[in-house]
């Protein structure tokens, strides 16, 4: 186990750095000047030059790419251009609002997908198990981008059950958490119903049914804690996955996370504060699919010795 884990620790390395290169590499090779932004097309050259040296945009894309790495080894990722601000403080104040939507959207998308999943596999080509499959096809089918404002016409304006944005307690994550997690329970229900049914017919549950259990004990007891090694990979993966796609959750929802700073940052052309978002979701996202590894590893200790 110790070897194994070494090893996996040795690939978060090279992944985090090539991680760090291509967002700085993307970033630069965006079009837009962020000096004329800030400045407006009508400032001054002489002024526009000055900006552009105190902020180091006047070097190569080298020598700032190797400054960027000396600082970021110094645990310093840069500070806004516009607020002046360190980049890290900003990201950890986001951090709460994003980590909240995340972990709600995934508590919706398991509470949702697990047991209709079991249902679905229990009952087995019959209504409920075809109108499962339909609800999870629509589910991946939906966009965020069209189910948030759905959301917020039907249940927010037309109902006034739930805030149209912000975050200002329970009610309010409710519909982008609904939003954001959608995709994910489709695509959960589909993977535990497949995962169930393929152990459906070992002994183990022949024996279980031979007992008398009822059926649907028989699918949510015995087969699901052995139908779990692919759900719970499914899960760290979307995980990650929930944390990218809250770029536009947040948007639509006004919600002061990571992604929407990211797009407010993109729209002002702030390279330091785009970098330590991107760099900050992308870490999460390879730290989250380690941490599933090592879960992973646990629930089946074949892994470990193959690899």
């Amino acid at each position: 186990m110790r070897s194994w884990l070494i090893r996996r620790l040795f690939l978060l390395f090279p992944t985090l750095f090539g991680v760090i290169t291509c967002v700085f590499l993307m970033i630069h090779l965006i079009p837009g000047d962020p000096v004329e932004i800030m400045l407006g097309e009508t400032a001054v050259a002489a002024d526009k030059e000055l900006l552009r040296h105190q902020l180091g945009l006047d070097k190569p894309i080298a020598t700032q790419y190797i400054l960027y790495l000396g600082n970021l080894l110094k645990g310093d990722i840069g500070s806004s251009i516009h607020t002046q601000e360190p980049v890290f403080d900003e990201i950890i104040s986001r951090w709460p609002a994003t980590a909240e939507l995340a972990v709600a959207a995934l508590f919706f998308a398991i509470l949702f997908s697990v047991p209709l999943g079991i249902l679905s596999a229990a009952k087995k080509d019959s209504v409920v198990d075809r109108g499962s499959l339909f609800l999870s096809l629509f589910g991946i089918a939906m966009p965020n981008f069209w189910l948030g404002p759905l959301l917020i016409i039907v249940f927010s304006i037309w109902l006034g059950w739930f805030p149209v944005s912000g975050r200002g307690g329970f009610l309010s994550v409710i519909l982008p958490a609904i939003t954001l997690g959608t995709a994910m329970a489709a695509i959960l229900l589909r993977l535990t119903r497949s995962s169930i049914l393929e152990v459906a017919d070992e002994d183990f549950i022949r024996a279980a049914r031979a007992r008398g259990q009822n059926e649907f004990l028989v699918y949510s007891k015995h087969a699901l804690s052995n139908a779990l090694l692919p759900v719970v990979t499914i899960v760290g993966l979307q995980l990650g996955a929930l944390l990218s796609g809250a770029v536009i959750t947040e948007t639509i929802f006004s919600w002061p996370g990571i992604g929407r700073l990211m797009i407010e940052s993109i729209e002002a052309r702030d390279y330091p504060m785009v970098q330590g978002c991107m760099l900050s979701i992308a870490t999460c996202y390879v730290v989250v699919n380690f941490l599933t590894d090592l879960l992973y590893a646990s629930l089946d200790p074949r892994i470990r010795l193959n690899r």
